[in-house]
Order: structure tokens, then sequence, then C-alpha cells
């Protein structure tokens, strides 16, 4: 496959806010909390702290899948169980930060029984108790297909479920080998008939070697299940061991694929280079909601 050329000019980001980056990784180091901004090496990271908001990584920091496009570190053959106080701690750290919109990730756990939903079930509900007003995101792995854990994660009752498709179903054997396309857009189809009113959300990355009419199928799978909102971003090769970038995608591309996606009828397509899954999530939450949407 040909490799990408050098960075273009609208991919250079520069990262200035060395103060804020360094005093929100101390705030969270003293936590023993994680984040994925950190752990997946997010071009926005100095953006984002420097805004004083950050995606939690709970779970621990090791995952049990190896996803080529994927920075967070696999795991040994012994991993740790997740840590108890973990849900408390993200609780009192967002209420640190004086967060409106908590957003909460995890790394994958095919090792566990349920794969964690339990997990972020507590994570959900000691935010809850911590910051009664603010809007909870959770976005979550596939849990192996099982809708249970899925179900317990929904109960918990997150404002926004939000499951990554990643990347267009040709590409899924190379590019996310331990998941399963129509596995993943089930996991959304459930979210949205197990609570119909629910906010739903998934985001995927171009530049992998897809076509522009492999994405447009992905859109309309992902209508087709209900998901309200998707994210778009330009995928940058975090680390020299993971797949290399095929294309970068210009501007006006990602301008077409947010147009064909809100023809669709999504709430919300935010589609550009830099965007991220968790990128401004608390501003797309509002733009999908619209002027009529009722706050958290």
């Amino acid at each position: 496959m040909q490799v990408a050329p050098r960075l273009p000019e609208w991919l250079r980001k520069p990262a200035t806010h060395f103060v804020s980056l360094h005093g929100l990784k101390q705030d969270l180091r003293r936590l023993a909390l994680h984040t994925v901004c950190e752990a997946a090496r997010c071009p926005n990271i100095h953006e984002c702290f420097h805004r004083g908001t950050a995606t939690f990584m709970i779970l621990g920091d090791r995952c049990t899948r190896g996803c080529g496009f994927c920075a967070v570190p696999r795991a040994g053959p012994v991993i740790t169980a997740p840590d108890p106080g973990e849900p408390a701690r993200v609780a009192e750290m967002a209420a640190r930060m004086d967060l409106r919109h908590v957003v909460i990730t995890s790394v994958t756990r095919d090792d566990l029984a349920g794969g964690g939903a339990g997990h972020f079930a507590a994570t959900i509900s000691e935010v809850r108790q911590a910051l009664p007003a603010a809007c909870v995101e959770v976005l979550t792995p596939d849990f192996g297909g099982d809708l249970d854990s899925v179900r317990r994660v929904l109960e918990a009752e997150p404002d926004v479920f939000n499951h990554n498709m990643e990347t267009v179903a040709r590409l899924y054997p190379r590019v996310r080998p331990q998941a399963d396309y129509r596995r993943s857009l089930e996991v959304l189809s459930f979210a949205r008939r197990h609570r119909p009113r629910l906010l739903t959300k998934s985001g995927l990355m171009v530049g992998l070697g897809e076509e522009a009419e492999e994405v447009q199928a992905l859109l309309r799978g992902l209508r087709a299940a209900g998901v309200d909102v998707v994210t778009i971003g330009q995928y940058l090769q975090p680390t020299r061991h993971n797949l290399p970038v095929a294309a970068y995608v210009r501007p006006e591309q990602f301008d077409a694929y947010g147009g064909y996606g809100l023809a669709l009828g999504f709430k919300m397509v935010f589609s550009g280079p830099f965007v991220r899954s968790s990128y401004l999530a608390e501003r797309v939450h509002e733009l999908a909601l619209g002027p009529q949407g009722a706050p958290c």
C-alpha cells in the first residue's frame, strides 16, 4: 500500500499550551486516572487540556485488543483487575474541573465478565452524584456483542451513548481485526431500541484506504441503525508501530461527507481533519439538540 506524503499544511497544529497540559496531567496522576487524550496521542490534547477538558479512560490503561490504528498499550498475559475506587476518583476529578459535559471511555476488557459494563455504570452513578447538572457521555467498546452489558450501561442513564465504527466494512480485518462491523452496528441499534430518546453517536476515521462510496455506505448504515450524531476525522499514525496513513483527506472532502450525512437525516455531522469522537463534545451535543433541546 502506498504511504501518504508529507503532512499537509492543514494538518499542522502547533503545540503551545505546555503549562496547561502539564498542570492537568499532574492532577490526573495524583488521582491515578488515565485519559484517552494521552493514551491515544490525540493531536488536540494541548487545545483541550488548555480549555480544561479531558476524556476519562476507565478500566485501566491496557487494552485486550490490538487495533491497528490505536496507540493504547496492549495488555500482556497478566492484566490487573479494575480498580473499585476509580469511578469515585473520576467523579472527584470531573468536579474539580467543574465540567458541564463529562466524557467517559475505556480500554476494551475482553477478559472481564460483562466487559466492564458494571464499572461504566458505577462511574456514571458517581459522576451524577458529584455533578448532578452535568451531561454524561459514554464512549463504549462493543462488549463482545453482549447486549446485556450494553443494557447495563444504558440503564445507568447516560445522556449520550457513543460507540465508534472507526472504519468502513472492508477494512475491518486490517484496522479492527478483533471487532465485527455488523456487531458494532447492532450495539448502536440496540441502544436506540432500548432507550429511544437517548442521543446516540458514532465516529469514524478516514485516510486508511477507504473509498468515498464506502464512507457513504457506512453513513447510511449508521442512519438505519438510528444514530443521531456522527464524527468524521483524519487518521494520523500515532506511532511507527501503527498502520500507515494511506491518504490525507482534503478539507473539502470532509465538507462533502458532512453534507451527505446531514442529507441522510443525522442531527449533527462533525466532519473535519482534526475531529475526534470526543473533541468539543459539549458543543456537538448542544448543536445536535438544537434550540428546542432540553438541557441535561
